[in-house]
């Protein structure tokens, strides 16, 4: 063989292997695959809080995130399906909604690892990790806050759908708001919701910015100046009207993300959010699952956990009266300690 044929086979040789070095490594990178809820990914607050921990676990641990939206409910199975195919690490999806969707094809499918954000399944099921957070412990917090800072005596909160992950907030708010009445001698009202009754103001969607203006005048006009919308990107036709009719008629309490940063046009009608930091339970999950410590079952944010928590007052820092954010981190502390209960 001459020399000119011999150096073009080990060029060959040499190029093959490193095309199929560059496969490899290609086809090894762990993947984590969201599927979101059809609030979109953009949302302002919930699938959007969830996608940035996938986007963290790209930067902090080197997976490949990849992404599905929602438009309908009828998309949850065809895009969990979707991912199942492209042989994902690990699949997420996010929202109670897609709790049936989920558990049908982790149970077809046991060799792959599911965690669903807002969901949790009893019994466990083994491959799948349950995301769920204690949000009425920070709402409790809200709801001291609006007692204390209203102005009418009277407050209101709505939700997108009557779910457990939607409610959960508004009974934090309320026994919060009772919280606050019972240490005050106060006669703070809460429209909007009931828990003890479970009946309240829902607009049964999670995108139409029309129903938070609507939901939000209607509260406002029976005397509400202080409203927790929790309904996703809804609440954010609620922050338009605060905008229009001035934070002294109207003030909106954001959820699931700081919303004085994730809706900067209108962030100086927040007086705080309640957070879900459905981001760092995503990281934990993927992180789990990338170190081979993955198992079905639960993790739960708390206050203690840093898994919830109440957002800055930024715009209404220096008109929250001190002694009213130390009765908050007070109680906080409480909660943790176990010596205050949020559960009426």
């Amino acid at each position: 063989m001459n020399k000119t044929l011999i150096r073009t086979t080990l060029a060959a040789v040499a190029t093959t292997a490193l095309v199929a070095g560059l496969s490899a490594t290609a086809a090894s990178a762990f993947s984590a695959c969201q599927v979101t809820d059809t609030g979109g990914v953009d949302d302002k607050g919930f699938n959007e809080t969830a996608w940035k921990g996938v986007q963290d676990a790209e930067k902090d641990l080197g997976i490949e995130g990849k992404l599905l939206e929602s438009k309908a409910e009828t998309d949850y199975e065809p895009n969990i399906n979707s991912f199942i195919s492209q042989n994902c690490d690990i699949i997420v999806t996010v929202g109670f909604l897609l709790g049936e969707a989920t558990k049908e094809a982790a149970e077809a499918n046991p060799d792959v690892k599911f965690s669903i954000v807002d969901f949790a399944y009893d019994p466990t099921i083994p491959n799948v990790l349950g995301q769920v957070y204690a949000t009425d412990e920070a709402a409790f917090l809200a709801g001291y806050l609006a007692a204390g800072m209203s102005k009418t005596g009277v407050v209101g909160t709505f939700g997108g759908i009557n779910i457990p992950p939607v409610t959960i907030f508004m009974d934090g708010f309320y026994r919060g708001v009772d919280y606050y009445n019972e240490k005050k001698g106060a006669e703070v009202v809460v429209l909007g919701w009931d828990p003890d009754s479970g009946e309240g103001l829902f607009t049964n969607n999670f995108d139409s910015l029309d129903d938070g203006r609507a939901f939000a005048k209607n509260l406002n006009d029976e005397g509400a100046d202080i409203v927790m919308p929790v309904a996703g990107p809804v609440g954010l036709g609620s922050a338009a009207l605060a905008d229009e009719i001035g934070t002294e008629n109207l003030a909106i309490i954001g959820v699931d993300a700081d919303q004085y940063l994730t809706d900067p046009e209108k962030k100086h009608v927040y007086l705080t959010s309640v957070l879900k930091r459905m981001d760092a339970t995503v990281v934990e999950a993927i992180k789990q699952a990338q170190d081979g410590t993955f198992e079905g079952g639960v993790i739960v944010g708390t206050l203690e956990n840093n898994g919830v928590g109440l957002a800055p007052y930024h715009d209404f820092e220096a008109t929250i009266p001190d002694e009213l954010k130390k009765e908050i981190d007070e109680i906080g502390a409480g909660i943790m300690a176990g010596e205050i209960s949020v559960k009426g």
